[in-house]
């Protein structure tokens, strides 16, 4: 598999046409004309691609600074994200996400930085005990105040009224649904406590819910699956 890293305004109508098809395909309700809303007020796509140039995977990301209580912080909202499930066994999307925040990082210096991850499924709430040491909601640790106070404050901020704050997801007006195939969490991994965690937190995902989630992107907080991709010589095609 091979990664590319491009500013939203490099992408191509082809590459937007094979988004939209690949997103499609894994999701019911997709409209062209809320997937053209989302991909622009994004500024960063991620894609994969196989040995045909096939596209098996893509990321979009929002990077933004903001200010919460009288402190700069820097943003980076994941977006729409899928990967086919013939590429579930590689580990590239993962790898070139962390790799590439860390070089964007450079470009908003002050501040700290989070991930706002909002998951309708429980294989992207999946990556944050894999990468990062915390992060929250999660089943062994409650929310901190401040920590839950920021992320009801980028939740309004970015979802407004889609944003059920008692519940802490999102709810959209035009949700993306899994098909049939990929919806239901199988039996033998919710003995996951993670994933037992995430069914409890959104038992509405099968509808579309997202449950809106908050990790501090730093080195000290990665784990050592983490460190060993934020201090690995993967090499990615970015066009900056």
């Amino acid at each position: 598999m091979k990664s590319r890293v491009l500013k939203i305004e490099y992408l191509s109508n082809t590459e937007q046409d094979a988004m939209y098809s690949l997103l499609d395909n894994h999701f019911e309700g997709v409209r062209r004309d809320v997937f053209e809303s989302d991909l622009s007020n994004k500024n960063w796509v991620i894609l994969l691609e196989d040995e045909t140039q096939q596209l098996k995977a893509f990321s979009t990301l929002l990077i933004y600074t903001t200010q919460f209580e009288g402190e700069t912080i820097n943003i980076v909202y994941s977006g729409d994200t899928i990967v086919d499930p013939s590429a579930w066994s590689s580990s590239t999307l993962s790898r070139t996400w962390i790799t590439s925040v860390q070089k964007i990082r450079r470009q908003y210096p002050e501040g700290k930085l989070y991930w706002l991850l909002i998951s309708g499924g429980f294989r992207t709430y999946r990556f944050l005990p894999v990468f990062w040491q915390e992060f929250y909601p999660r089943y062994d640790k409650a929310t901190p105040a401040h920590i839950s106070e920021l992320m009801h404050f980028l939740g309004y901020q970015r979802f407004g009224e889609c944003y059920k704050h008692i519940a802490g997801i999102v709810r959209f007006q035009h949700p993306h649904v899994l098909r049939d195939r990929l919806k239901e969490i199988p039996s033998e991994r919710l003995q996951d406590p993670h994933i037992e965690f995430f069914a409890k937190q959104n038992p509405r995902y099968i509808q579309g819910d997202e449950l809106v989630c908050l990790a501090e992107i730093s080195e000290e907080n990665l784990t050592k699956a983490g460190r060993r991709i934020w201090f690995s010589d993967l090499v990615i095609n970015a066009r900056v």
